[in-house]
């Protein structure tokens, strides 16, 4: 299916009666490349979880595609084309590679495996290899792959760097931008390593206390360093 667009008007969630975030709307065209910025506790992965209907939604709606999914349960909004890699990539430790993989496949044939393989040469080599037995960015390839091998029409990916070496990193967003490139998938990024973020993303925004604090072009923001103090708390190179 081909990438589709976000739409969110006024979400507010978060988990139990605890409202995270709050009035938060944006729009992502479909292709597009969003990253999601902001301090550590702003509402960042609570926004992807909501996407995604993982969380209590307190108000306000969500759409994909043009089409409401805000009432569906998170099984029916990954069957309408989402897909997402949590921060804490939920492979399965006692499986192998290949097991893990086909746990993605939904419905589709057993040889499309093939394609995570050419996506991540390293998974081929690991196949038989037990899910605890790979390296932290072993698991997160494999986490990615097993989302992709569903063909997600909008991708959430929340922290996909967090605690890998820089050249692991580097293969990750190579990978991810040329998935974008293909205008075959929407991605929305949650990330902290801000540079990397902003090289990938068409628009950004940051969150800042569970709302959205500001909007705009990658270009904008990396130009203003007192912006990105200001509403991230870090500079950037």
């Amino acid at each position: 299916m081909p990438a589709t667009g976000l739409e969110i008007r006024g979400l507010c969630a978060g988990y139990g009666p605890t409202r995270v975030i709050d009035e938060v709307s944006l729009d992502v065209a479909p292709g597009q490349r969003l990253a999601v910025l902001g301090r550590n506790g702003m509402g960042k992965t609570t926004l992807l979880a909501s996407i995604m209907g993982l969380t209590t939604r307190h108000g306000g709606e969500i759409s994909c595609g043009g089409k409401a999914i805000s009432a569906l349960r998170t099984s029916a909004r990954a069957a309408r084309g989402i897909g997402y890699v949590p921060q804490t990539r939920d492979i399965f430790p006692s499986l192998t590679v290949e097991e893990n993989l086909r746990t993605g496949l939904k419905g589709r044939p057993a040889g499309a495996i093939d394609e995570a393989y050419a996506m991540f040469p390293r998974l081929r080599e690991r196949r038989r290899n037990f899910g605890l037995q790979l390296s932290g960015g072993e698991q997160q390839m494999l986490s990615m792959a097993r989302t992709l091998l569903g063909k997600p029409s909008l991708l959430l990916l929340d922290e996909p760097l967090e605690g890998l070496a820089p050249v692991i990193c580097d293969e990750l967003m190579i990978f991810l931008s040329r998935l974008a490139a293909t205008g075959e998938v929407t991605i929305v990024l949650v990330e902290q390593q801000i540079e990397r973020a902003l090289d990938f993303a068409s628009t950004v925004v940051v969150m800042e206390r569970g709302r959205v604090g500001w909007s705009g072009e990658p270009s904008a923001l990396r130009s203003d360093r007192g912006l990105i103090e200001r509403l991230i708390g870090v500079g950037i190179h």
